[in-house]
């Protein structure tokens, strides 16, 4: 007879994000997002993604690199610039 396979004993728990990404000592920079990405170019959708926005009035911090200024002035006329921090 053969025997099935055995499953793992552990238990599954879903992985939790982090709370914050840690960002002592860099310059960061709080962003809310303004205007909705329906009805716009899939990749301003996805760049919004990238930043972190899940939706209309969601505010998130990211790092202040010439990476995300590129992506910020990208989708600059869906979302604003509310702090910069460092």
């Amino acid at each position: 007879m053969a025997q099935a396979p055995q499953k793992s004993a552990a238990k599954k728990t879903a992985a939790k994000k982090p709370a914050a990404k840690k960002t002592a000592g860099k310059k960061t920079v709080v962003l809310k997002q303004t205007k909705s990405a329906i009805r716009r170019v899939e990749a301003q959708a996805a760049t919004l993604r990238g930043l972190g926005f899940r939706r209309v009035g969601h505010t998130v911090e990211v790092e202040d690199t010439p990476m995300t200024r590129g992506m910020i002035r990208a989708v600059a006329h869906m979302i604003e610039i509310v702090e910069e921090r460092g």
